[in-house]
């Protein structure tokens, strides 16, 4: 784990968030969390628990979807993000990998590195160039398949292409959706050890992630959403010995708090 922040460090404090999509659909009620900078916090919940909706809240891109914040604040540190557009948010620090890696299957692997600092000054080549080496260090492969397409590389190899893109902004907050979906086990491995990569670099991440397992063993604190709202809350350690937790999320069993299970 990373050394301790300093006590000015930047914090995303989510206060008593309430989001709808249309004129009815509830999607989260009086939600609160805070994510210190240098931790990882994970949101565990069942499909439609309103875990995607809060990342789209933190990262701006909940209108995109036909969503609206009615209540509550979306702060990191000074700044505040309700409201505000994607554009704001990455300026901020904050960056989101969504879920199905939505990459541009068209560009080459090199495109694809490139266009994630698009809309960004172009007066620091320098920055550029050190957080291209940073992914291709965390990425081997991608500098491998620089020229391939995108839309040829494998699933995991697609993943990883998509933290990467992120990371082009050298983010301080990284908010990542289902990082493991679809991945065969030996990929889920290598994605997790690159979640603590990032973290352990100084990148705080708020990870949405259905195998519980995985997330509990990376994460310093973690939330419980039902049906919008958090029902439990505590150090991830502690989470993953809980009853409710194992029963729902790890199995059922004590050895699966170990980072083997999955929901």
């Amino acid at each position: 784990m990373p050394e301790a922040p300093p006590d000015d460090a930047p914090a995303l404090r989510v206060e008593e968030l309430d989001v709808t999509y249309g004129r009815a659909l509830s999607a989260l009620r009086s939600v609160s969390l805070t994510v210190p900078h240098g931790d990882v916090v994970a949101l565990l919940g069942a499909n439609g628990a309103g875990k995607t909706t809060l990342l789209r809240a933190v990262s701006g891109t909940l209108r995109l979807h036909r969503g609206a914040i009615t209540a509550g604040r979306v702060r990191y540190g000074d700044t505040v993000l309700d409201g505000r557009d994607p554009v704001a948010a990455v300026r901020a620090g904050i960056v989101q990998v969504p879920e199905g890696r939505r990459i541009f299957a068209g560009l080459t692997v090199e495109e694809n590195l490139r266009a994630g600092r698009l809309g960004l000054p172009r007066r620091a080549p320098a920055q550029a160039r050190q957080a291209r080496d940073r992914v291709l260090a965390l990425f081997p492969r991608l500098a491998e398949r620089a020229r391939r397409p995108a839309g040829l590389l494998s699933g995991g190899e697609q993943q990883m292409l998509a933290i990467g893109r992120a990371l082009m902004v050298a983010p301080r907050l990284l908010l990542l959706d289902e990082p493991s979906l679809g991945l065969a086990p030996m990929m889920v491995r290598r994605i997790g050890e690159v979640i603590d990569e990032i973290n352990a670099q100084g990148t705080a991440v708020l990870l949405v992630e259905q195998n519980a397992g995985l997330a509990l063993s990376l994460a310093d604190h973690a939330h419980v959403l039902e049906v919008g709202e958090v029902r439990l809350s505590g150090p991830a350690a502690e989470l993953a010995r809980t009853d409710a937790v194992r029963r729902l999320y790890l199995g059922g069993s004590p050895e699966a708090a170990d980072g083997q299970g999955a929901a």
